[in-house]
């Protein structure tokens, strides 16, 4: 064999290209985190004229992406399958692509297709590029299936960190605040268009000989392989699905009160006017929950290939379970030390669930199994940002502030969440042990 013919083939047996290509449409994906940058200039434009609408109108656009991001991995998962990542992944950055651009010629006139072109269409492109992106790279890289996860899903978290300002000056320069959101949403859907066109030529699933060698080198690929119907007839799946549930409604409700928290305490502390950079301390209070939120993906998923997966998500939860009951305790800069590992922990959730759906049902369709089990944090975060808003409403003062105290149940709630999480994982640890037990009679 020659050096050249050596060469190529070393690099068709190779993930990177893969992971690269995944870490690259991830990011872009992360538009996901950044409504809130769009939420003012939508509730005051193209919902000022249904009565009793507004934020809550806007917000709705908002729910409708995630919900539909779950529904969009279910199907791109199968479409995968049945044609290849590559194309679904294309496919999916186009509708993505589609979404944002016709929610850019949406007026107050009808203020509901922004539901359907943001929400429906742009969630469902998202659903198609996101768990066939983590599923194609898990494929890759069995033995390191946390840490493949983890870098994927940080990925996500850290598209929000990049876009946020990057959409804030955009919208700045097309007019500012109400006005410059269509601009904002046409540059997005160029941005998809590309990012996910060149990124979808690198994605490919090993075959012929690496995956021989993948399968040579971890004996789990070659376990049962759940079809998605056999996956919903195991008590596994409802137990893995509601955990996660119960997991994101926590970490939802303590996420959407930290600009919050972080005002109050600045404001009590009397550190108003101190910046960091041009950036006030409330600020930096947000930047340091998402970035933590980020870093926990990577973190905790290479932590669970040494730890164990169960271990993992046990810690996680206990860690949710205890963190939001500290939240009344904590005064001054201490909340962003507070607030940060909330994120760490929470974060930590989305490396560990794909990788134990993997680890329990297989790789084959992994794709759309985990679109499955993402109905989870579709339903869980949904309730989770209803129950915050009612308590944050309740709480908010004549002053526009908070009162933190008034918000114990809701730390509460979150606690709970966790703690109920736990419950179910015990009871799935068990329920694997006794399935492992009759495999090996």
């Amino acid at each position: 064999m020659s050096v050249k013919e050596n060469s190529k083939m070393k690099k068709q047996n190779s993930g990177l290209p893969t992971v690269i290509a995944a870490v690259a449409i991830q990011i872009t994906l992360g538009v996901a985190y950044i409504w809130s940058v769009f939420q003012r200039g939508i509730a005051q434009t193209i919902f000022s004229g249904d009565e009793g609408m507004g934020d809550a109108g806007a917000s709705l656009a908002f729910s409708l992406l995630l919900l539909m991001m779950t529904v969009g991995s279910i199907i791109g998962g199968k479409l995968a399958a049945r044609y290849s990542t590559r194309k679904v992944v294309f496919v999916g950055g186009m509708v993505l692509a589609l979404g944002f651009f016709l929610s850019s010629f949406v007026t107050s006139q009808v203020p509901w297709m922004l539901w359907v072109t943001y929400g429906i269409i742009g969630g469902l492109g998202m659903g198609f590029t996101y768990s066939t992106t983590i599923a194609c790279a898990q494929k890759w890289y069995p033995h390191k299936r946390g840490l493949i996860t983890g870098i994927i899903v940080a990925s996500l978290g850290f598209g929000g960190v990049v876009l946020t300002p990057l959409v804030e000056k955009l919208i700045d320069v097309f007019g500012g605040t109400g006005v410059g959101e269509p601009a904002a949403f046409r540059v997005l859907s160029v941005i998809f268009i590309v990012v996910c066109t060149i990124g979808s030529l690198f994605l490919r699933s090993p075959h012929g000989e690496a995956k021989a060698n993948l399968a040579a080198a971890n004996p789990t690929l070659t376990k049962k392989q759940y079809s998605p119907l056999e996956m919903l007839k195991t008590p596994q799946y409802y137990l893995i699905v509601f955990s996660f549930l119960l997991a994101c409604m926590g970490g939802v409700m303590m996420i959407n009160f930290a600009k919050d928290i972080a005002n109050v305490r600045v404001r009590d502390a009397g550190l108003d006017e101190v910046t960091l950079a041009g950036m006030g301390l409330a600020a930096i209070g947000v930047m340091a929950v998402t970035m933590s939120n980020s870093g926990g993906r990577l973190l905790w998923g290479f932590i669970s290939d040494k730890l164990g997966r169960n271990k993992v998500i046990f810690i996680l939860l206990s860690g949710n379970v205890v963190l939001p009951l500290l939240v009344n305790s904590v005064d001054g800069l201490w909340v962003f030390i507070l607030i940060a590992c909330i994120g760490l922990f929470y974060g930590g959730i989305f490396s560990n669930f794909p990788a134990l759906t993997a680890d329990l049902f297989g790789v084959k369709h992994v794709a759309m199994n985990y679109g499955f089990v993402l109905l989870g944090f579709g339903v869980g975060s949904n309730i989770a940002s209803q129950i915050a808003g009612n308590f944050a409403r309740a709480a908010r003062g004549e002053d526009n502030f908070i009162v933190v105290s008034e918000l114990f149940p809701a730390f509460i709630i979150a606690s709970c969440c966790s703690a109920a999480a736990i419950v179910l994982m015990v009871i799935l640890r068990a329920l694997v042990k006794k399935e492992a037990g009759k495999n090996q009679k």
